[in-house]
């Protein structure tokens, strides 16, 4: 029986168009990844419909790329663009140049390979993701577990910006370090402009021996902070494929939440990326 979802966190890049450094430290996920080759490498598992999240190539020219990706490939419905929030008035002018661009839905500066904890509650920070909510944009949040205190200021200082929080805030699964992400997790879900990604966690595991149950317990605190009704589904391709093919990583998830209604799982796998990034 063919399974119908969304995936609201999926990659592109081609090397031959735009330049990735940090995919030398990747090679084996550094060749072209575009619609062809998801489809390809996913028979039967495509999305109906795809939010590309940004790769750290320049930000207006990967805008573009995607842009002319979604044209032979419509089921691209969705951008979220790289835009620096920390940077004044240089940040507005590129959240006005993104509003221009249809597709775009929201923005990302990444966090987690910031230096000090506390980046993302600089006062400079913040006054750019208010920006961004003012120009009717999410925003996602990319951090590691021990930069949530400082993302928990951050949304609270930002109460009219929609936040996502990709891979779950990426807790220590390797390690099976439950706490303090718990206690942050959890502060961060009594927050009610904040939603969460069921993404991005095999790579957070042990990438050769990971197994599903290694990854149930923050699943079950997801779950039970945010709700179902706050968490979305995202592949993570083709990152994820560092520790796991598409189709894995989708039967997983799907293992991870079985037990909820199928209305729960709908929402999980389809409803909830069409009411946060806008997609209907």
């Amino acid at each position: 029986m063919s399974f119908a979802f969304i995936d609201s966190h999926v990659h592109f890049w081609d090397r031959g168009n735009l330049p990735y450094p940090w995919l030398d430290e990747v090679p084996s996920i550094s060749g072209r990844h575009t619609p062809v080759e998801l489809r390809d490498e996913s028979p039967g598992r495509f999305p109906e419909k795809i939010v590309f999240v940004e790769c750290g190539a320049p930000w207006l020219d990967e805008v573009k790329w995607v842009e002319r990706l979604a044209t032979a490939e419509p089921r691209v419905a969705g951008i979220v663009a790289k835009c620096m929030a920390n940077e004044g008035a240089a940040t507005e002018v590129r959240l006005a140049e993104l509003k221009l661009h249809p597709l775009v839905r929201g923005v990302r500066h990444l966090i987690q390979h910031e230096p000090d904890p506390e980046f993302c509650a600089r006062p400079e920070f913040i006054a750019g993701v208010r920006a961004v909510g003012a120009a009717g944009l999410s925003f996602d949040l990319c951090c590691f577990h021990h930069q949530m205190p400082a993302v928990v200021r951050l949304v609270r200082a930002c109460p009219e910006t929609r936040f996502i929080l990709d891979h779950f805030g990426k807790p220590g699964i390797r390690a099976r370090l439950l706490d303090p992400w718990r206690a942050h997790l959890a502060e961060l879900a009594t927050l009610p402009n904040v939603d969460c990604k069921l993404s991005g966690l095999i790579t957070e595991a042990d990438h050769a021996a990971w197994q599903p149950a290694d990854l149930r317990p923050y699943v079950a605190h997801v779950l039970a902070t945010f709700g179902p009704g706050r968490l979305l589904f995202g592949g993570d391709w083709p990152v994820a494929k560092l520790a796991g093919a598409y189709p894995r990583w989708l039967d997983t998830a799907r293992d991870l939440v079985a037990h909820l209604s199928a209305a729960d799982q709908n929402a999980i796998f389809r409803g909830n990326a069409l009411r946060v990034y806008r997609l209907n």
